[in-house]
């Protein structure tokens, strides 16, 4: 493991603008933007995925790979990841740092405690439910009807049992429902991750609806007059992370929103940073396409004014072979039918990223039982439909497994021009515009409401937030609302229970099937599998 200065030493980063934790991981002074001002801009890469499945399908890795395969051939690129949240890892999902030999280090930090910025997130979160509740509780002068606080706790780990619960028991004010959301389901979380710097976060959470009052007008955050004592909390919390693969390549992680109940990218600042520090910026959003990709091209890229030059779509035989019907048991055993079924769900999210104006390749995050019948199938496929294939193969052979992929996305960024555009215009009413994405992105027949999200939506349009993005909350194991479906269904509808309004973030959450903010533990925890180490 190279000394942090070593690896800020390639992104040319003078060691004043380096803060570091111990000597492995270090933040970037913000300070830096000053100098880097009149450079130009690199281009930028999204990886995106597949429909996930308990197979998995390896974003993260392959955007280590990728890295570290541009780096490999002489193509200086910088990587921008998600900050991993403590839920899944102690959950069913593990950590977030890649795998095998496509890692970045050091990974345990990374996965825990970090640099400390989910704590000041969630302290911040906290902070505010505590001064509503005190608000009331001293005399409630704003008014503030305590069944219509909209703003929730979080904690950043699994806990159903906080789903639904009741505060102020035995307190001489109302006792009143209230939930727990994850930290990285919070607006504030969404907030760090697309302001542009410390003066727009504070612009932005000033505007954040927390409650109503009894004649049902908005309670704004900027009047509990806390947002000075939020910026103190998350003073460090602004600058991105510093660490490196285990190829001693540089890697920004910073800000860690979940793709399927929030808007699933990296922040804004670590992003626009990477573009002055690097000609290539590789990023990854959350779960399949139809998710982070969505919400990468239609909320990240149109609020921060970003310009996607490529998209890598990442799947994997086994993961085919799952929407084509095959089961876990069997899925390493040869089985090229299920795999030509289960392309369709390939092709839907490809056709989906071509929408936004912006090429797509496909990475095959290669297995050792990948079986040559399966993998020359799935080459024709790719071939017969006009799209341009890369094998990787980085889990195990680290930077040497991801240079066909490198010279794949090197040629394409050299040989293709982006047209990105959004999906949708916003002056559209919301339902038109999760119409829109329900129809074009998960290919759905229609959207259905019920008569609370019909309520929801009538409010907010009449408070005047219908010129504002969607992020739908929907599950990632399904084009559709349930989760059991896979492949490319048809014939069905999206069922839309509750539209929220995050209004400091600047769009609103449309509620889907059975999506909860709040995710429960599996039976076996990741947590009880640590015993055994």
């Amino acid at each position: 493991m190279q000394n942090i200065y070593n690896i800020a030493k390639k992104l040319d980063i003078d060691e004043e603008y380096v803060i570091p934790y111990g000597l492995d991981k270090a933040k970037i002074d913000l300070r830096i933007n000053e100098k880097l001002k009149d450079k130009k801009r690199g281009k930028l890469v999204l990886v995106t995925a597949i429909t996930p499945t308990k197979a998995g399908e390896g974003k993260t890795t392959t955007s280590i790979a990728l890295c570290d395969g541009l780096n490999a051939i002489g193509q200086k690129c910088l990587l921008c990841l998600r900050e991993p949240s403590l839920g899944p890892v102690f959950g069913i999902k593990g950590g977030a740092t890649g795998g095998g030999k496509a890692s970045i280090i050091p990974s345990e930090d990374v996965n825990l405690h970090f640099t400390g910025d989910m704590h000041a997130l969630t302290s911040s979160i906290n902070l505010i439910s505590a001064v509503i509740d005190n608000h009331i509780f001293q005399g409630n002068e704003l008014n503030i009807d305590s069944d219509k606080i909209v703003w929730h706790r979080a904690l950043d780990m699994n806990d159903r049992a906080l789903r639904y619960i009741s505060v102020n028991q035995n307190q001489k004010t109302k006792e009143h429902k209230e939930e727990f959301v994850i930290t990285v389901a919070s607006e504030l979380m969404a907030i760090l991750c697309l302001c542009e710097d410390e003066k727009d976060f504070k612009n932005k959470i000033n505007n954040i609806i927390v409650a109503y009052t009894y004649d049902n007008k908005p309670v704004y955050l900027r009047e509990l007059r806390i947002s000075n004592a939020i910026i103190k909390l998350m003073k460090q919390a602004f600058n991105p992370n510093l660490v490196q693969t285990l190829e001693e390549n540089p890697v920004l992680v910073h800000g860690g929103p979940f793709a399927n109940i929030a808007h699933g990218c990296n922040s804004v600042i670590a992003t626009k940073l990477a573009l002055k520090l690097s000609p290539i910026v590789i990023t990854e959003a959350g779960f399949g396409a139809d998710l982070g990709a969505e919400k990468f091209m239609d909320i990240k890229c149109r609020l921060a004014d970003l310009h996607p030059d490529l998209v890598v779509m990442v799947a994997t035989i086994r993961a085919l072979k799952m929407h084509g019907g095959a089961s876990i048991d069997n899925i390493k055993e040869e089985n090229v039918d299920a795999l030509l079924n289960g392309v369709a769900n390939l092709k839907v999210h490809l056709e989906n990223m071509k929408k936004y104006g912006v090429e797509v390749v496909v990475c095959v995050n290669h297995f050792k039982d990948d079986t040559k019948k399966e993998t020359d199938a799935l080459i024709k496929w790719c071939e017969d439909n006009n799209y341009k294939v890369a094998f990787s193969s980085s889990f195990e052979h680290g930077a040497k497994g991801g240079i066909q992929l490198a010279q794949l996305v090197k040629k394409q960024l050299e040989n293709t021009t982006s047209h990105y555009h959004p999906l949708y215009e916003l002056d559209l009413p919301l339902k038109e515009k999760i119409k829109t994405i329900c129809k074009e992105i998960y290919r759905a027949d229609d959207v259905e409401y019920t008569e609370r999200a019909e309520e929801d939506i009538f409010r907010l349009e009449k408070l005047g937030y219908r010129n504002v993005p969607i992020c739908i909350a929907k599950t990632p194991q399904s084009l559709t609302d349930n989760p059991k479906i896979v492949g490319a269904p048809k014939g069905f509808n999206i069922h839309i229970r509750e539209v929220r309004l995050s209004s400091g973030a600047g769009f609103v959450v449309p509620l889907s099937g059975n999506i909860m903010c709040m995710p429960g533990l599996p039976k076996v925890p990741a947590a009880v599998k640590m015993e055994d180490e």
